[in-house]
């Protein structure tokens, strides 16, 4: 963060020599290869695809995971840092990254057969592969336990039928994780592969948020999958939604990094904005927004930090999960948007970032559980009694 973004508690301190060249690292690829690309493909509603061999190149595909695994084994604040610095690119860049490495390399690594772990974490990692995760179906999102997608034994392999929506990934992904419940009611997880009979898949036009993101629905009819390519270490709810734990923890190090460049932005351009003789900077109302988005930041940055930390050492929660993602994202939502007031009308335009991460964050708001879930998953742990029904 020192150097690169507001550490006004000094909290690089608490990095190791390791993290902060891994942040240097990804702020230095952001800038240089990712920057000069996203508007001309966030108006195109395309994803930079010719950077996925770079993400592999550079450590940055399911970095936190061992090395045999196809990750980097660096730390999960390090793994933190680099999803801060991608998101601060844009959310679509640290979408793609956190889906392959947390949605799709980590259920591999921890569910996955030897033979599925062989066959598959090589390639992700080094992003000649990409995966998708399929969850999330037309009819079931906060109700992921609700889904109707079916796999059904036949002999010693399964058919699957159903469908799934906004999947991140979903068209050019050569392997997706699909879940789905069994005769029993029983959810399991499965590798469908690219080009199967009966697996197809559609993007998502007409998005205004996370343009540049390729997002899918997914169509299962009768696809005959082999009872090798089902995930044999997990069974039950529990396996997606560990997988979404891995994932929400990026994206509150990403929240951080989105609202951080939005600061940046607005305290940047209200030094250099002159109204009435002065900068806009020299003004009461602007100092207030400024001293609050900064503060809002700086809550945000401990936050992560204590989490990642608690990662590594084994003792994070889900709930404490939730917190900063619930948190996170609505702070980087209110950040957006206050700098976007401050940029005036130059701020509705792609020449500032704000209103580009400002319409992203509503998918990031929405998406790995909704801010109300995350509420309702945090009361329940406070009292004991769960308020979903």
């Amino acid at each position: 963060m020192k150097n690169i973004g507001p550490d006004y508690y000094n909290i690089t301190d608490e990095l190791s020599e390791e993290e902060l060249l891994i942040q240097q690292t990804a702020y230095e690829f952001v800038q240089k290869e990712f920057l000069p690309l996203i508007n001309e493909h966030y108006e195109a509603g395309t994803f930079p695809k010719e950077l996925i061999p770079k993400l592999g190149d550079l450590g940055f595909l399911g970095s936190a995971l061992p090395i045999k695994s196809g990750g980097a084994g660096i730390s999960n604040v390090a793994y933190g840092l680099i999803l801060h610095e991608l998101e601060r690119g844009d959310s679509g860049l640290r979408s793609f990254a956190s889906v392959q490495g947390s949605l799709v390399m980590f259920p591999i690594h921890a569910y996955g057969s030897e033979d599925q772990q062989q066959k598959w974490l090589p390639g992700l990692g080094k992003g000649e592969l990409i995966g998708c995760f399929g969850l999330t179906e037309p009819n079931f999102g906060s109700n992921a336990g609700g889904m109707a997608t079916t796999a059904k034994k036949d002999g010693n392999d399964w058919l699957i039928n159903g469908s799934k929506m906004w999947i991140t990934n979903g068209s050019v992904a050569d392997v997706a994780i699909v879940w789905a419940k069994d005769e029993e009611g029983i959810v399991r997880g499965f590798l469908l592969e690219k080009g199967m009979d009966g697996f197809t898949s559609n993007d998502i036009h007409g998005k205004i948020s996370l343009r540049a993101s390729i997002t899918s629905e997914l169509s299962m009819v009768n696809v005959r999958v082999p009872d090798s390519s089902r995930l044999p270490a997990i069974q039950g709810m529990k396996g997606p939604l560990s997988c979404l734990t891995q994932a929400r923890y990026g994206i509150t190090w990403g929240m951080t990094g989105c609202a951080t460049d939005c600061y940046l932005s607005a305290l940047n351009y209200s030094k250099e904005r002159k109204q009435f003789s002065k900068s806009i900077a020299g003004y009461q109302l602007t100092q207030a927004k400024l001293a609050e988005m900064l503060t809002r930041i700086t809550n945000a940055q401990l936050m992560v930090m204590k989490l990642g930390r608690m990662k590594d050492a084994g003792t994070m929660t889900f709930h404490q999960v939730s917190m900063a993602k619930r948190n996170n994202c609505a702070m980087a939502r209110d950040i957006a948007r206050i700098s976007r007031e401050i940029l005036g009308a130059n701020g509705v335009t792609l020449d500032y970032s704000p209103i580009r991460h400002m319409a992203n964050i509503e998918s990031v708001f929405t998406y790995e559980g909704t801010h109300d879930m995350h509420t309702l998953i945090i009361g329940e742990d406070i009292t004991g009694l769960p308020a979903f029904d």
